[in-house]
């Protein structure tokens, strides 16, 4: 008998505790004002390393800024990622995923072929989507509800073809990969500015390569015999240091250049001596900061990436990813409203110094950005050459 009376009162003060528990976890989230932003980027798979940088950056954002004043109260700001696998159809997955947890802005993705792949469902649910780092056309054409922070890759086409002129190549060589949006996209772009400054069939061959291929020593024996002063190699982080690597191998000895996804130190690392003297078109210079904020970014985010067990060297994408969220959180405060369609026709009129620069949206969606910087691999480190405009 005492041992049913002892199991019934323990029974109840396990009941009393339950419930107990759960009535103080529902007064803690009544007294909390959270308002959540979606990271839509690539942690695995091909763009994995380029997408994680860019998260560090938003990650370290959240930390500088991690609140927002919505009509007089104070809303914690909730990163809500997920990882769209450097794939198109795990691009529709992941930006459903966002959606239904009710994030009001999403912040993402490296890779424009992702990007585009989920523009459509963020415009059909009506959330404001910031791009970062992707670069083609077609993320932000028609789509009232993507932005992004980045320059565009008719522009950097055209940087890099210049730079090519300028440097003295007068003929040159096209790799890019088989259904790829940047990859391809890119790569037209420089094809058309180059024959423009060098004339018609400067272009002496034109080469793709599928998806996770690994061996390019065909094509770059096609390449060899057309025997081009330059080579623009518009690719992954992943195949980067392949194609450089296999090309010296050849001994194919003439430049090789790309766009800003080659701005990453495991280039470096996995292509070794061979990566000396590429060049490339990026968005920023950590050793020239624009403003007051870069200047506290550069601090900031470097004792960020050693807490972090990463490399202090700070990519670009990093860069866009801390501008994006500044961007999200400028367009919030404009907005003075959680709802994401206020929000979208807020970022409209968003003007902010940037740590790539000053930010503002033209009517498509795009930065008004007319500036990049070239860099190039010496001795082992990425070295900043010249800067380029669109007037040049």
């Amino acid at each position: 008998m005492k041992k049913r009376i002892l199991a019934l009162v323990l029974s109840m003060v396990m009941i009393m505790g339950l419930l107990s528990g759960c009535g103080s976890k529902k007064t803690s989230g009544s007294d909390s004002k959270v308002i959540k932003i979606g990271v839509f980027e690539p942690q695995t798979g091909e763009n994995g390393g380029g997408g994680y940088q860019e998260v560090l950056g938003i990650r370290y954002a959240n930390e500088c800024y991690p609140t927002v004043d919505i009509n007089g109260e104070t809303y914690k700001i909730e990163l809500v990622e997920v990882d769209n696998k450097s794939d198109k159809t795990e691009a529709v997955s992941a930006a459903q995923s966002l959606i239904s947890d009710k994030v009001k802005v999403v912040l993402g993705s490296y890779g424009s072929g992702v990007s585009i792949a989920a523009g459509e469902f963020f415009e059909e649910a009506k959330i404001p989507a910031i791009g970062c780092s992707c670069t083609n056309p077609q993320v932000t054409k028609g789509n009232d509800y993507y932005f992004r922070v980045c320059f565009l890759d008719p522009f950097q086409g055209t940087v890099m073809a210049n730079y090519a002129f300028q440097e003295g190549a007068k003929t040159a060589a096209v790799i890019t990969q088989l259904g790829d949006d940047y990859s391809s996209g890119l790569g037209s772009y420089f094809v058309e500015a180059f024959s423009k400054l060098a004339g018609e069939g400067a272009v002496v061959s034109q080469e793709q390569f599928q998806t996770n291929q690994t061996d390019f020593k065909a094509i770059l024996t096609n390449v060899k015999d057309a025997n081009p002063e330059v080579i623009f190699a518009p690719s992954s982080i992943a195949t980067a240091p392949l194609i450089i690597k296999q090309a010296r191998e050849l001994g194919i000895t003439c430049p090789i250049m790309a766009g800003d996804t080659w701005e990453n130190s495991t280039i470096i690392e996995n292509a070794g001596e061979y990566a000396e003297g590429i060049a490339l078109s990026t968005f920023f210079d950590d050793a020239d900061p624009a403003n007051a904020e870069a200047e506290k970014f550069v601090k900031g985010f470097k004792e960020y990436l050693k807490k972090n067990n990463q490399s202090e060297i700070i990519p670009a994408v990093s860069a866009l990813g801390y501008d994006s969220y500044l961007v999200a959180v400028e367009a919030i405060k404009k907005a003075n409203s959680v709802d994401p369609e206020k929000i979208c026709e807020a970022i409209k009129s968003v003007k902010i110094d940037g740590v790539t620069g000053a930010i503002s949206f033209d009517e498509n969606g795009d930065a008004n950005k007319d500036m990049a910087f070239i860099k190039t691999v010496r001795n082992g480190e990425f070295v900043f050459l010249k800067t380029v405009t669109v007037s040049e």
